[in-house]
């Protein structure tokens, strides 16, 4: 790379001029010109995923439309020894999609195909840039769907599910991507072909399966997909449940879970957040209520009838004060509506918000959602809550203004202090949105140095050159160790249990 001054005496302009140059010309070789971009106005759209908080803008943007052409692309970029960052819809909440600056973000937006369907064995094979919703809208006609819904599922792709391991209202019942997936197929950054799991239910050999999805595009580039099918339930009906104080919804929760029962949802959202989302798309929620549960049941008309019957009882041993059950199909989708739109309602009373993504016990839900409460006053910041109550992964909306740089800093403490104080609860820094950049400095808090340093050994068997999302997802030493001085300086551990570094 050139490091000759310009006449201020900065190389870093002509060196990444140089860099940019040098990586298009070689690329102009394996892609057409429209699936080439690297001027400010081309990439500035890719500079960033849901994560809007941190922008980069990339060196090159790749938009291969065969599987050749990303083969060639990374083969490319490994010898030159450029990072790659894969992106699907860039719908990604914690920055994984963020670009490298001296990188490649590699597009695949254009693996939108649904290759095969097979209703016998109930599966479908999708290319990487298929939509969530697709997948299902593809196989209604066979009485058929796919079963991890996240609230993005509208736009989000197959791919990034993979990547995040996401997950959605249904998964206390039906699972994570990982439960839902049975083969992946991609590319190292070496450009090698891989083939992970298959579709069969077990293939032969170590179960790499479960150790791709989820790893955040720093093992392999996913560019083929072969999902399971479920049945179609035959009926399913929302219980919409109000409490006058958040402990007891909390309890509410593990009571049912006590009972015995496995709600095909079980969500919860507090008082601002069914307050924003209500002015939103009108769903009928009590706005008097300290929180709303909504406790799915689906299956046979039988089934939905007696579990709906055993959840009611048990919500109203458990304090709930209003109890609605959906009659129709129309009134349960509007019943989750609010809870399917509430980041876009949250962004409609907020210039910015940032979503967290925390899980803990579910004994302890009541005593994070009063933390964070405390923690509103201690950041002059409001914090709107929704999150999948049934497996206790929590989505702390916190509301800023990023144009405001003491906002952003004082959002972010918010964060780090949501995040490390579920770690002290016995839980975890993330559930399904990922590490990315967002939860860097969390995994020195939840992680030892041995336990990073694994991880990074996982990293080198895969891509020895860490030249596959690099900087993210797992902290380095020096990292763990200056945010570590960071935090006893300014005293912001918000536990006692967490260690001091």
């Amino acid at each position: 790379m050139s490091t000759v001054a310009d006449s201020s005496g900065s190389t870093e302009p002509l060196a990444r001029a140089d860099l940019q140059r040098q990586v298009t010309q070689a690329l102009q070789a394996v892609l057409p010109p429209e699936s080439l971009l690297w001027t400010d106005e081309q990439t500035t759209p890719y500079e960033c995923d849901g994560l809007t908080a941190y922008r980069q803008r990339p060196l090159v943007v790749a938009l291969p439309s065969t599987t050749q052409q990303v083969q060639q692309v990374l083969q490319i970029c490994h010898g030159l020894g450029v990072p790659v960052v894969a992106r699907g819809a860039g719908t990604g909440l914690s920055g994984g999609a963020m670009p490298h600056a001296q990188g490649v973000t590699l597009s695949l937006s254009k693996f939108n195909q649904i290759l095969k369907i097979d209703p016998l064995a109930r599966t479908a094979v999708v290319q990487c840039g298929v939509r969530n919703l697709a997948i299902s809208e593809a196989a209604a006609a066979h009485g058929l769907y796919y079963a991890p819904d996240p609230s993005s599922q509208i736009a989000c792709t197959i791919g990034g599910n993979v990547a995040e391991n996401s997950g959605g209202v249904h998964c206390l019942k039906y699972g994570l991507t990982l439960h839902n997936v049975l083969g992946v197929k991609g590319f190292t950054a070496a450009g090698e072909p891989v083939e992970f799991g298959g579709g069969t239910l077990d293939a032969p050999g170590y179960d790499l399966l479960a150790l791709i999805t989820g790893s955040e595009g720093m093992l392999a580039v996913t560019t083929e997909v072969t999902v399971k099918l479920l049945p179609k339930p035959r009926l399913a009906r929302c219980i919409m449940a109000s409490f006058g104080e958040i402990r007891d919804a909390c309890h509410a929760v593990a009571s049912v879970i006590g009972a015995g029962i496995i709600p095909a949802g079980l969500e919860l959202m507090d008082k601002p957040m069914t307050a924003a989302v209500e002015d939103f798309v009108h769903a009928g929620y009590d706005l008097e209520a300290a929180a709303i549960l909504l406790c799915e049941s689906d299956g046979t008309p039988e089934e939905v009838q007696e579990e709906i019957g055993r959840m009611s009882e048990v919500l109203r041993a458990s304090g709930a004060t209003q109890i609605a059950v959906s009659q129709t199909e129309a009134e349960r989708l509007r019943f989750w509506s609010g809870r399917k739109n509430a980041f876009p309602a949250s962004g409609r009373i907020s210039p910015d918000y940032m979503c967290m993504d925390s899980t803990i016990p579910r004994r302890r839900l009541a005593d994070i959602l009063h933390a964070i409460q405390e923690m509103e006053q201690k950041y002059g910041l409001r914090c709107c809550n929704v999150f999948h109550a049934g497996d206790g992964n929590l989505h702390p909306l916190i509301l800023f203004d990023a144009n405001d740089p003491d906002q952003l800093h004082r959002a972010e403490a918010f964060g780090a202090d949501i995040l490390e104080t579920s770690v002290a609860f016995g839980g975890s820094v993330t559930g399904e949105h990922g590490v990315g950049v967002e939860k860097l400095n969390s995994m020195c808090v939840q992680f030892s140095v041995a336990e990073n340093e694994q991880m990074f050994g996982v990293k080198r068997a895969f891509d020895p050159q860490g030249l596959l999302n690099p900087g993210k997802v797992i902290p380095t030493l020096n990292r763990c160790a200056e945010y570590g001085k960071m935090v006893v300086r300014q005293g912001q551990l918000p536990h006692p249990d967490i260690p001091r570094f």
